[in-house]
């Protein structure tokens, strides 16, 4: 099986490729990627019958690569560094994901199951991306425009939104960096109303999965996961009163 291995990181990608060599002799790897773009341009260039492809990597994502491919016939198997992304659930939907180190076990147990699958095509790209819409929603994107371009952001990492005029800043789980969009926030409340969160203020749109406390006042205080106390307007605050009893 013609092979591409996807990561960022140099000693995890020539590890992976000795693992391979020594493991699973029947994959003839034809290309090393450091990078979305770099490992794109190879899986349009070679056609892979199988692709090693890490999901987190600075330029983009391994699930925003896979959506930006237009030639989606090969099987392909996540590797991760972090147990975040629900590993055990993923695998019951016919999904594969290593575990960085990765196991020689997982490993030969994936490339088996990858060969012995990819006639019918049930670990491709395209039955992947169907999967992680329709049964993970915790994997949903949304694309928003920044000043360099158009970013990827998953929904479930958003803590808060914050208005800064004719832009809003977006503030993001796991201490990344606030990403300004090139949006106000009521286009951006357009995008979000409907995912889980709540316009709180007029300069403010919060993820009510990340909101920590409720303190009372007059309209209140929203605490969040941060510890980022964001104002509850007054006539918001039946509406909000309403949506976290369901919650």
């Amino acid at each position: 099986m013609k092979t591409i291995i996807i990561d960022d990181e140099a000693h995890c990608r020539e590890v992976l490729r000795m693992q391979l060599n020594r493991y699973c002799p029947e994959l003839n790897i034809i290309a090393c990627c450091a990078s979305a773009d770099e490992g794109q341009t190879a899986i349009e260039r070679h056609q892979p019958d199988l692709v090693f492809l890490d999901v987190e990597m600075p330029d983009a994502d391994g699930f925003s690569l896979l959506e930006n491919c237009t030639w989606r016939q090969f099987s392909v198997i996540f590797t991760t560094a972090h147990d975040r992304y629900a590993i055990k659930a993923i695998r019951h939907s016919a999904l594969d994901f290593l575990l960085k180190p990765i196991d020689k076990s997982d490993l030969t147990q994936a490339v088996e199951k990858a060969t012995h699958l990819h006639p019918a095509a049930e670990m491709q790209a395209d039955t992947i991306l169907r999967l992680l819409r329709e049964q993970m929603p915790q994997f949903e994107r949304i694309a928003l425009p920044t000043f360099d371009g158009l970013r990827m952001l998953p929904v479930k990492d958003i803590l808060y939104c914050e208005s800064e005029g004719s832009y809003t800043r977006i503030i993001l789980d796991q201490c990344a960096r606030p990403v300004m969009v090139c949006k106000s926030l009521r286009d951006v409340d357009d995008i979000l109303r409907d995912k889980g969160f709540f316009r709180a203020h007029n300069s403010f749109i919060i993820n009510l999965a990340h909101m920590n406390k409720y303190i009372k006042g007059d309209g209140g205080d929203i605490v969040m996961a941060d510890g980022r106390s964001v104002p509850l307007a007054r006539n918001r605050k039946q509406e909000f009163l309403e949506r976290i009893e369901k919650l």
